[in-house]
């Protein structure tokens, strides 16, 4: 059985699955400087709504961090050995 023109079949279909697709075009008509300033002011809106939102911490005190209660077998032998 041959194969013929199954590469000029296998092509035509990859060509038009690419033009289907655009390519690598985003849509949106921007340059990447402009993407970027999009990008920029959107982060920042979003971290003045997230800081906007967060409790305050009172004034001097830091929020603590919650450490697990486990510890593993090697950290115990480190701080016996009187390394951190």
């Amino acid at each position: 059985m041959s194969r013929g023109n199954q590469r000029d079949r296998d092509r035509e279909r990859a060509q038009a699955r690419n033009s289907s697709k655009g390519g690598k075009c985003r849509g949106d008509g921007l340059t990447p400087e402009q993407r970027r300033e999009r990008d920029a002011k959107a982060l920042q809106e979003k971290l003045a709504k997230k800081s906007a939102q967060a409790p305050a911490a009172p004034a001097g005190q830091k929020a603590q961090a919650v450490r697990p209660s486990h510890t593993h077998a090697s950290d115990r032998v480190n701080v016996e050995m009187g390394h951190p």
